[in-house]
């Protein structure tokens, strides 16, 4: 099957890898390449090697609210929420 245009591409990566269901517990040492927020969460904390820090940027920008159906697209490698629900799709393939 060829992939007709970047949102069946997106499908296809979001469905075919495991992922974690996550809430408020801590998770650590992951390689997640992006994060779905399903219901409004919010982020106590997150670690993502691809976020350039320097003048207006700053990881500490994303300890914030996210609304229901916000993805993330990111290298994270660790993320925390203080309330909410987040769905974290590993980069393997199974």
């Amino acid at each position: 099957m060829a992939i007709e245009n970047v949102q069946q591409l997106l499908t296809e990566q979001l469905g075919k890898n495991r992922c974690d269901v996550i809430s408020t517990v801590a998770m650590t040492g992951k390689d997640y390449y992006a994060v779905f927020f399903p219901v409004e969460s919010v982020v106590a904390s997150i670690v993502a090697s691809n976020v350039q820090t320097g003048t207006g940027s700053a990881i500490a920008n994303l300890h914030t609210t996210f609304a229901a159906g916000t993805t993330l697209f990111l290298s994270v490698s660790a993320i925390t929420l203080t309330s909410g629900v987040a769905i974290c799709y590993y980069d393997q393939v199974i």
